[in-house]
């Protein structure tokens, strides 16, 4: 993290001087993530991806002429709406920003999405926003995301418990569009499988007990809990009342729970937990893993490669449209995130905007094998994770 921290300084302190000269020779791009709140310890990783694919191109000669790209941060807070839209608009006023990498949780996205990014003009693409009610969202062609619809999610989710001869299990899902997006879309394809929910049942964020959730839950019954929640929030609250208790002792759990705060709280009281998040197993994800430890950063990081590839696309979709305006450059976000064209991973971004200084294509994979269908979003597949003496480990991908 210190090395990229002070390349991104650096990028500062020259964009700076190079504004002072014209502003047309920079431009800021927003990064707006939940700095703070319930997953406030996997944005860090998310942030330093997204500012790796900055620096590359940043200064590029075939980036718009040499321009300089500087990264502005904004804290999206994952549940207050109020605050992420506040944020994202001094981004837009104050700051200029020609588009926003983020924001990250689904509710706060759509908030900023339909206040600030369509009135304005601006493109977001979220590397992790999940809610499937995104996917209908209006967004004048100016949404994108780099991970895939919990639509997906809940159906690899209840595919594996299936699998593994689960036919009862009890959901709990954080409240908000997230949660109950996600909990709708696995009860579905896990009872279209043959099994049962024995009751699927809201929580609050930011309580002290969840006793009486917990209860209601263990009088329901089943062979597993899932927990659809926030790692650093109600979803943890959760799994320590259910273990305090003795309510549940395995455990399902989505991409929100996905983290290493999980296990430093819990350890090995959570072995045999199994778990899913975005991810696929291609050359790109080897890549941008080595890149980032390189510059002190967990590439293993749940989204740290998707917020790479969300601001990557970004910058190729402006240099394919020669334009540094949303509304012309949103046309070519679906043109470089897929065939044909040459295929770009990791650290090629450079190459990438030569090909297209000459006329050619490209195909960009990045770190999660980037592909975009319908509406704009990841057609993605899913990394399945298993809790083993008390540290997540990797089990293959879906």
């Amino acid at each position: 993290m210190k090395k990229l921290l002070i390349g991104t300084a650096a990028i500062a302190l020259t964009a700076g001087a190079a504004v002072a000269e014209s502003h047309s020779d920079s431009l800021k791009m927003g990064v707006l993530l939940s700095f703070t709140g319930p997953i406030e310890s996997l944005t860090p990783n998310m942030a330093a991806g997204a500012e790796m694919a900055i620096s590359e191109a940043s200064g590029d000669a075939n980036f718009m002429d040499g321009m300089m790209v500087e990264p502005v941060r904004g804290d999206a807070t994952c549940v207050d709406s109020a605050a992420a839209t506040a944020a994202a608009e001094r981004m837009v006023t104050s700051d200029g920003v020609a588009g926003i990498m983020g924001a990250d949780c689904s509710g706060v996205t759509g908030a900023v999405l339909a206040n600030v990014a369509v009135p304005n003009g601006i493109v977001m693409i979220s590397p992790s926003a999940t809610s499937p009610g995104l996917s209908t969202a209006e967004d004048n062609d100016l949404f994108f995301r780099t991970a895939p619809s919990d639509a997906r999610q809940g159906e690899v989710l209840a595919t594996i418990l299936n699998e593994q001869g689960m036919s009862e299990v009890a959901v709990t899902y954080t409240n908000n569009d997230y949660g109950k997006g996600f909990a709708d879309a696995f009860t579905a394809a896990f009872e279209e499988m043959g099994g049962t929910v024995t009751l699927s049942a809201a929580h609050e964020d930011g309580k002290a007990d969840y006793s009486a959730e917990v209860g209601a839950l263990a009088s329901a019954g089943g062979d597993a809990l899932v927990v659809l929640g926030y790692v650093d929030q109600g979803g943890a609250g959760v799994i320590q009342s259910a273990l305090d208790t003795g309510a549940f002792d395995m455990f399902a759990l989505g991409d929100g729970m996905i983290g290493d705060s999980l296990t430093e709280r819990f350890g090995a009281d959570l072995n045999g937990t199994i778990g899913t998040a975005p991810g696929s197993d291609n050359e790109g994800g080897a890549m941008f893993q080595e890149m980032a430890s390189e510059a002190g950063i967990d590439g293993t990081s749940v989204y740290a490669g998707e917020s790479y590839d969300a601001a990557a696309l970004i910058l190729l979709a402006m240099a394919a449209s020669g334009s540094t305006d949303a509304n012309e450059y949103k046309g070519s976000v679906m043109d470089v995130a897929n065939a044909p064209g040459e295929q770009i991973l990791p650290g090629e971004l450079s190459k990438a905007l030569q090909i297209i200084a000459d006329g050619g294509e490209v195909d960009y994979q990045g770190a999660t094998g980037v592909e975009l269908v319908g509406p704009g979003e990841a057609a993605g597949s899913y990394q399945e994770f298993v809790v083993e003496d008390g540290e997540l480990s990797s089990v293959g991908y879906r």
